[in-house]
């Protein structure tokens, strides 16, 4: 190296590094030393008004964005749109407890002032920080500038601080006001139809502008992180209700059935839910593009290309698939079709019931990912749990899971209404669940409008007009449920797993506090009337109608239920020795058919001309030959069946047509044909009746209505054949006729039993003729009513009870966080709002019962039997241990609030704060508050 460059190099070694690297920027044409005022050895100076040091930290950080991106040229980016996508989530994960806290305060300050936002609208102020931001609201869009307080922890609680949720967790620019998502919020529970980007689409006609796809995503991302910030909310309220106990929301669904108070009357089913699938909430398998697992594809799909989001659904309604999923198997095969789950004397419908199994299904269910959805919800319509259907039908894992949660939740008596609770009822007995839910005396029923459609002898069992202890209750909860659920249908099916998930809870939530509860009262006065009703109208029926059959004691009509159940069993299974005379009578058929034929054949007379010898193409003698041998066989073949039947049975000599037992025989042979041909016509008549309740399913389309149209066409011809052989069959008996006027109607699958004639001649029974039919249902009718009753005065006092304990127990709560957690204290207020908004109508309600001619109960409320903190009629829980924003727990002295946190005390009219001497008082207030809590006294100053 050159002498000359080597002195260069040694000169530039000892000069100090480039002034962009010491932290020096350019502002204007002064050179500020950041680095220097970061570490104290620079004075900065700083008005009243403060903010310049953050106005200078972000010029610094503009200047040195800039600086690398003239350096650098435009940045490649590799992401894809799932990484772009799982990120932006990630982000505003970690930001969300903060935008939580913003929440907070904005609701606090907002229903405090009335006004939805302190944001100044116009252009920036002299020495504001903040930064630009388009805002999307209902009515109109605009740009503002959003302030930028010292407490605000990033850009984004800034802005939700202002009452706008942002598109971007990074650097946005447009925002939409809560206002409007929480119209949309509102709007979808309501009306499931509206999907968000019709809301999108009603925005861009308000504002006057062309739609745009993109538009639609920013809501969607918007919409997304506020629903996640008002879950957060209602985690952080029910930590300081202490409410946040696993299952405790299970545990307090419903005020009538879960709300137990002392000295009550005990019920024969502590709970009663009805569970059931729905294949309506289908969601599209996505797969990668271009890929083809070939003809299996459909069976054995990949994985699910969907979107990923970090976003979690966190709702106790939800049965993870893992928990469903252990049910699927046992000892390695599926309980669907293990053979050995359909075999059970005492239920005759165990193996009626199955789903279907072929390739077309199997291939079917590959084009959706979730196949539906199954659920249950107790017998006042709250949601109790669910699951999704898993690329399958209505399987017995689901089911299986739903009664696991329940044992587990309600350690109780249970009554469960399911269409098939026949046949579960055998798969529960033999699953692991089976020695809890004998404990529990788990009871499964089936329900009324289902039942109709299974066999006699199975409503006698289960059906719930005959079920000790039911009441009135129809046990069909889900179909109501479904009827709106279904709604939701068409905006799930292509959406991900999450959003999909996400607006049923939301719906279900919404659904249980606006709906369910609004209504509690009004299903409790309209049941009371029914089952009023009832008693009046039928009684007077079932006195005349005892007095003309000549029926001395109502007890009769039990003894005609159990005599009717003795004798549709006798009816199951044929008697092995009466088989085995069936089958001995109907080989004897068959030998004297192929004696005659073998007969036939030796006796036939051959014509033999020039043109049929031997050896000619016209030789029939091979053809004669060969059928004479076949015929022989078939004799011999037979012969030694009919020998071994007669050793089996002791015949010595082998019937004949003229032989008494041939006749007998005969007869019993023809009643079988006769009870088959009604087995096909009860098959074909239920097939009706299911496509009927499909046809006028609500979000039934068109074409299926069409194709379900002709479907009931064809069966109708099918019905008529099948009535017209059974009819055939019935006159070679001597047995009555159907005809197909009676045939068409409903009720006729409930009697269809009865036209099986066993051995004894069921005309003369007594439950037989159908006045007797009659009288026996309106007889159990009264008594399911008044079962209803007994019920029912249990259930009013529950909810009078609980409507006392309730708002006493959230307003204690209010007051007691008002004075160091305002922010909370205003959310349990919300919280209370939901509820107190239908307090006056469930007491007019409820003075409405109380004033029903033939009520026996009382409205006065009772002691609730649960005291445990968080309970209604619990105490009031301390809140010292929560942060101001109710986040973790941890003991922060009320002086150590921030400045920034009103105080509910300060605010209040002409009330003095004094600082000296806070924890004194704070400790004597604690201590006046829990005497006067246990003394019951009121918190009033004056009255004190």
């Amino acid at each position: 190296m050159p002498a000359d460059q080597k002195a260069a190099l040694e000169k530039l070694s000892d000069q100090p590094l480039d002034q962009e690297q010491e932290g020096i920027v350019n502002n204007s044409d002064e050179w500020v030393d950041f680095g220097g005022i970061v570490d104290g050895s620079e004075e900065i100076s700083v008005s009243h008004a403060g903010g310049e040091f953050q106005e200078l930290a972000r010029q610094f950080y503009e200047d040195l964005r800039k600086s690398v991106s003239d350096r650098a040229g435009k940045r490649v980016d590799y992401r894809t749109r799932r990484d772009r996508g799982l990120r932006r989530d990630q982000t505003f994960l970690r930001q969300l407890p903060a935008m939580v806290d913003a929440y907070l305060e904005w609701s606090y300050r907002r229903d405090r002032s009335g006004r939805g936002s302190d944001t100044p609208v116009g252009e920036k102020a002299e020495e504001s920080v903040g930064v630009q931001m388009r805002v999307i609201d209902v009515f109109d869009a605009r740009t503002i500038f959003v302030t930028e307080a010292p407490t605000d922890k990033n850009i984004l609680a800034t802005l939700v601080r202002h009452g706008l949720v942002p598109c971007s967790p990074c650097s946005p620019n447009v925002s939409i006001t809560i206002d409007a998502l929480e119209l949309l919020r509102i709007s979808r529970v309501r009306c499931p139809h509206y999907s968000i980007q019709a809301f999108t689409k009603t925005l861009c006609d308000l504002h006057g502008v062309a739609y745009q796809r993109y538009l639609t995503r920013q809501v969607t991302i918007a919409f997304d992180v506020y629903q996640q910030v008002l879950h957060e909310v209602r985690q952080r309220v029910n930590r300081v209700l202490e409410r946040d106990k696993p299952d405790w929301r299970l545990k307090h669904v419903c005020p009538a059935c879960t709300y137990n108070l002392q000295d009550e009357k005990k019920l024969r089913f502590d709970i009663l839910y009805t569970m059931d699938g729905n294949d309506s909430l289908k969601r599209i398998y996505r797969r990668s593009s271009g890929e083809d697992n070939g003809a299996d594809a459909d069976i054995c799909p990949s994985a699910a290309n969907d979107l990923p989001t970090a976003f979690q659904l966190h709702d106790d309604r939800y049965i993870p698939r893992e928990i469903v999923d252990k049910w699927a198997v046992r000892n390695g095969r599926d309980l669907v079709t293990d053979e050995s789950a359909e075999v059970d004397e005492n239920n005759p419908c165990a193996s009626r019931w199955k789903n279907m199994k072929d390739d077309k299904t199997k291939r079917m269910w590959g084009i959706f990912d979730e196949t539906g959805l199954f659920g249950s919800v107790c017998r006042h319509g709250f949601s109790l749990v669910i699951a999704d259907m898993v690329r399958s039908g209505e399987l017995a894992k689901y089911p299986l899971a739903v009664v696991e949660k329940m044992l587990h939740v309600y350690k109780c008596h249970h009554g469960c209404g399911y269409d098939i609770g026949c046949r579960f009822k055998t798969i529960l007995a033999k699953s692991g669940l089976g020695k809890i839910a004998k404990e529990l005396n788990h009871t499964c029923l089936v329900g009324a409008f289902h039942g109709h459609a299974h066999r006699r002898l199975c409503q006698v069992i289960h059906l719930a007009t005959y079920v000790k202890g039911l009441g009135i209750e129809d046990l069909e909860g889900c179909e109501r449920l479904w009827s709106k659920l279904n709604a939701l249908a068409a905006s799930v099916r292509y959406a991900s797993p999450f959003h999909r998930q996400q607006a049923i809870v939301a719906f279900l939530a919404h659904h249980d506090t606006y709906e369910m509860y609004a209504n509690l009262t009004l299903f409790l006065l309209n049941n009371y009337k029914q089952a009023l009703n009832t008693i009046k109208t039928s009684r007077a029926t079932v006195t005349n109608l005892m007095s003309d059959l000549n029926v001395t004691d109502t007890a009769e009509f039990e003894r005609w239920l159990e005599d009717e159940k003795v004798y549709l069993e006798a009816l199951q299974q044929e008697p092995v020795e009466e088989s085995l005379r069936m089958e001995y009578w109907q080989r004897a058929v068959n030998l004297k058919a192929y004696e005659q034929e073998l007969a036939a054949t030796r006796d036939t007379w051959h014509t033999h001309t020039p043109q049929m010898a031997p050896g000619t193409n016209n030789d029939t003698s091979k053809a004669l030959k060969t059928a004479h041998r076949h015929a022989l066989q078939k004799y011999e073949k037979e012969r030694e069946l009919v020998h071994d039947l007669e050793k089996r049975l002791g015949i010595s000599e082998t019937w004949t047509p003229d032989s008494p037992e041939w006749q007998e025989t005969g007869r019993l042979v023809g009643r079988r044909k006769y009870q088959r041909a009604l087995d096909t016509l009860e098959g074909l008549i239920v097939a009706r009746v299911f496509e009927l309740g499909k046809m006028n399913r609500s979000q039934t389309g068109y074409a299926l209505r069409q194709h379900i149209g002709k479907a009931l066409k064809v069966r109708s011809a099918a019905i008529r054949t099948a009535l017209d052989r059974f009819n055939a069959a019935a006159r070679a008996l001597g047995q009555p006729t159907v005809k197909w006027e009676d045939v068409t109607q409903y009720r006729f699958l409930a009697d269809i039993d009865l036209l099986r004639r066993g051995r004894q001649d069921v005309s003369k029974r007594a439950w037989s003729t159908p006045a007797a039919r009659y009288l026996m249902d309106e007889s159990f009718k009264i008594l399911r009513a008044e079962e209803e009753i007994d019920r029912l005065n249990v259930e009013v006092r529950r909810v009078a009870t609980y409507l006392r304990d309730e708002m006493e127990y959230l307003h204690g709560c209010e007051e007691r966080a008002r004075p160091t957690h305002p922010f909370l204290a205003h959310q349990i207020a919300l919280l209370r709002g939901e509820r107190d908004r239908f307090t006056q109508q469930h007491a007019d309600r409820l003075h409405q019962i109380a004033n029903l001619e033939g009520f026996t109960g009382t409205i006065e409320p009772g002691t609730s039997v649960h005291r445990e903190l968080g309970e209604s009629a619990g105490p009031i829980p301390y809140l010292t241990g929560f942060g101001q924003f109710g986040t973790a727990k941890e003991a922060i002295p009320p002086e150590d609030i921030s400045e920034g946190v009103p105080n509910a005390a300060a605010e209040d009219d002409d009330v003095d704060v004094d600082d000296d001497g806070e924890d004194e008082q704070e400790r004597e207030d604690t201590v006046l508050t829990a005497v006067m809590s246990i003394l019951g006294v009121s918190d009033d100053a004056d009255e004190i």
